[in-house]
């Protein structure tokens, strides 16, 4: 049971030395199914129509690169490689598709996620804990390890790239804006990690707040969680 392991939430994840050096750091907890709910219509309406809401009062497509959380992201982008220009940070992405007045609807556990990520600007991965297993690590890639995203074919990555491993060393993501197929959220999910990711010049505490949207969200469709986020 994954509420098992509330107790050792502490214990489930690390995050490596040559990580840390990037400025990287998470938030994360786990949260469960206890009562599939049967929706007449879509469990989150509100919560869309709220958020596309304060996004048009808060940002213009115009202003959003000047956010200083925008900022930060992109920054971290450029550090490792990677034009933020044309591989935007997927929680920036979301919010260019809410002030264009859509917003994905894939699932109601992954769009607890995208909502959550919207609103904080924070990155957010959800893993299915059927699949992937604790303990986790955050490390920097030595070249060579397989990497299977989602909507692509299967990589071999190169040197220095922060990846996010289980303890069988499948890698669950490229740290912080692409997730395995392997591990992602199915229709059959019933036990998620739920990670937000940090880079310098983010507040700790607008990381955390993001995995506890998250967390409340999925309450709403019958699942529970640890009541505790750590921060690594």
């Amino acid at each position: 049971m994954a509420s098992n392991l509330c107790s050792e939430l502490g214990r489930i994840l690390h995050v490596d030395d040559d990580a840390k050096k990037l400025g990287i750091f998470v938030s994360y907890t786990i949260s469960w199914l206890v009562e599939e709910k049967p929706f007449a219509s879509y469990p989150f309406e509100d919560d869309v129509k709220n958020l596309l809401d304060y996004l048009k009062n808060r940002y213009t497509l115009d202003s959003l690169k000047n956010d200083a959380v925008v900022r930060a992201y992109r920054d971290f982008f450029w550090r490792i490689g990677i034009d933020p220009t044309k591989v935007r940070p997927a929680s920036e992405a979301l919010v260019r598709r809410g002030l264009r007045g859509s917003f994905p609807r894939i699932s109601p556990v992954v769009d607890a996620g995208n909502i959550a990520s919207a609103y904080t600007m924070v990155p957010i991965g959800m893993y299915d804990l059927a699949y992937a297993s604790p303990p986790f690590r955050i490390t920097i890639s030595r070249g060579g390890e397989v990497f299977k995203p989602i909507g692509g074919g299967e990589e071999r990555l190169g040197k220095g790239i922060p990846i996010f491993v289980d303890s069988k060393n499948l890698v669950m993501h490229i740290y912080p804006h692409r997730d395995s197929v392997e591990t992602m959220i199915r229709n059959t999910t019933r036990e998620v990690l739920i990670v937000g990711a940090g880079v310098p010049n983010v507040e700790t505490n607008l990381v955390k707040k993001a995995v506890e949207i998250v967390a409340q969200l999925l309450e709403k469709i019958g699942w529970s969680w640890c009541r505790y986020i750590e921060l690594k």
